[in-house]
């Protein structure tokens, strides 16, 4: 789990976590770095010794000596007061995106959305049962005008930030056919789901109508690219 994303909350610090039930058999013939002598620890078989904490155990024992995998305990500070107010914001965010996501469905600039709370999304009856209190803050959607109207909404949004990162109390935009993706060629980013068109969003825990009059005015700049 990123821990830097909803769990922190607020985009201020760097953590991963690893949860591991134990149930996993590390023993099953295909894991040798489990079932032979380990070198580094005088010859210490994992998954005898260790059973179902081999595979946590190997992650503390070694990767903490080989990588130093560890946080600073400012940051460990951090993550735990955000995790404190996770439930809280998590539904605020859903409630948000919802929101936005039907919106953005009855504006005419917009071609697509993508949310797995909206009916008509393929994911719903699944969004339904395996995330019954809200599907998160993050959607996406397509622009008519493609590339450079997606371009140009992402770069003049003044509420939303234009940043990377997902999982924020503040809302997020990005045009990853332009940033994050821009390194692939067509056909890869096509294959990885980036379409020219595509925007994401991850919406935060401002007011909402804040949020679709910051959208609004984006839409309205580039009125004449998109030609609606």
């Amino acid at each position: 789990h990123s821990l830097t994303k909803y769990i922190n909350g607020n985009g201020t610090a760097l953590g991963g976590a690893i949860i591991d039930a134990g149930t996993f058999d590390w023993a099953n013939g295909k894991f040798p770095e489990f079932t032979e002598p380990s070198p580094g620890y005088h010859g210490l078989v994992y998954a005898e010794a260790l059973e179902a904490a081999a595979f946590i155990a190997k992650v503390r024992i070694e990767g903490l000596r080989d990588y130093g995998g560890a946080l600073s305990p400012f940051n460990a500070f951090q993550i735990i007061q955000g995790l404190e107010t996770l439930e809280v914001r998590i539904k605020k965010h859903s409630e948000n995106a919802l929101a936005l996501a039907l919106w953005l469905q009855e504006q005419d600039e917009v071609k697509w959305v993508n949310y797995p709370g909206l009916e008509g999304s393929p994911f719903k009856a699944l969004a339904d049962k395996y995330l019954p209190g809200g599907q998160s803050g993050i959607l996406t959607f397509g622009v008519k005008g493609g590339f450079e109207s997606a371009k140009t909404i992402a770069d003049t949004t003044e509420l939303f930030s234009l940043l990377a990162n997902i999982g924020d109390t503040k809302s997020l935009i990005i045009h990853p056919a332009s940033t994050t993706h821009q390194q692939l060629s067509d056909s890869d980013q096509l294959a990885t789901g980036v379409t020219k068109d595509l925007i994401r969003l991850s919406v935060g825990l401002e007011n909402i109508d804040d949020l679709k009059i910051d959208l609004r005015r984006a839409f309205d700049k580039v009125k004449e690219t998109i030609k609606v």
